[in-house]
């Protein structure tokens, strides 16, 4: 358990931290208003619209996290040449403290995830976006940027959200390329293929993904311990850091350490994004040559903040 003063101490190490970011970016919309009454065409609720504001989701989210940190993030993703690809590089623009290179694909949609809020509660969310590869021109473009990136970083963040931008081959040529230069890499894992992350430092998939990719339960400590050790041997990872919501993170690595991390959030209102915190938050403490343990409790920190609050 860390003290205030070793947290402070930890929270002041990732000051300045170089991270790279290759993955998913979108857009996140929120649109906020009240429910007083029931449509009469439909069972459903009448949302009267208050407020509507936007932010960068995804991989842009692990990068606004990572700049919350006084980290130095450098993203590379890709977007669509429409007017949401235009509305995510204004909003990672206005964003200080990092860089953005977002590789154009004509005639792909950039991914948009709408949430409609009501009385500090999801009603529902519309996605618009487009879930394919990147063509061959623009895999060669994300790859040649992030490895040139690589030489300015300390670690590397895979956001993966199943969106095309880590398929091809994107994802196993970036671990090779960064793991062959001594850089940490970190996968947030989407799917049950993680055969394409082989060989990375740190995966953190959540339970239900834990779950899905080795098919076995990952109900109890026990199980957890079980299942992320199948993702170590199969997929030669260094360590896997579960997050487990209400019964906080297992931290389980090749050496044999197991860590079960009590959660810290005394009430959740949203999950959203809480992912995106804790992966940004590990690769700083990586970057920063802080201990994995250290790193990972920090981490399960960070998160009991983040989903308390609504919104990414």
């Amino acid at each position: 358990m860390l003290d205030s003063s070793a947290m402070a101490a930890l929270v002041e190490s990732l000051e300045g931290n170089h991270v790279l970011c290759v993955g998913d970016a979108m857009v996140d919309r929120y649109v906020y208003g009240t429910v007083e009454r029931v449509s009469p065409e439909a069972p459903i609720p009448i949302l009267h619209i208050g407020l509507e504001t936007s932010m960068p989701g995804g991989a842009g989210n692990v990068v606004r996290n990572l700049s919350a940190l006084g980290a130095r993030p450098v993203l590379v993703s890709a977007r669509g040449d429409d007017s949401a690809g235009e509305e995510l590089a204004v909003l990672l623009a206005c964003h200080e403290g990092g860089e953005a290179h977002l590789v154009t694909e004509p005639g792909r949609q950039t991914p948009v995830k709408t949430r409609f809020i009501a009385q500090a509660q999801q009603l529902m969310r519309v996605d618009r976006e487009t879930v394919a590869p990147l063509s061959t021109a623009g895999r060669r473009t994300l790859v040649a940027q992030a490895v040139a990136a690589l030489e300015r970083v300390a670690a590397m963040v895979l956001s993966d959200y199943g969106k095309g931008v880590l398929t091809g081959g994107v994802a196993a040529e970036l671990i090779a390329t960064a793991r062959g230069r001594g850089r940490p890499v970190l996968v947030d894992p989407k799917g049950t293929d993680y055969g394409r992350y082989r060989g990375t430092t740190l995966l953190t998939p959540n339970r239900r993904e834990l779950a899905e990719a080795t098919h076995l339960p990952a109900g109890s400590d026990a199980e957890v311990v079980v299942a992320a050790r199948r993702l170590i041997e199969t997929c030669a990872v260094e360590a896997v850091l579960v997050t487990r919501s209400q019964d906080g993170m297992t931290l389980v690595s090749a050496d044999g350490m197991v860590h079960h991390l009590p959660a810290e959030a005394r009430e959740v209102f949203d999950v959203s994004g809480a992912g995106d915190t804790v992966v940004a938050t590990l690769a700083a403490a990586l970057a920063g040559g802080v201990g994995l343990e250290e790193a990972a409790r920090l981490a399960n920190v960070a998160a009991g903040i983040v989903v308390g609050k609504v919104g990414t």
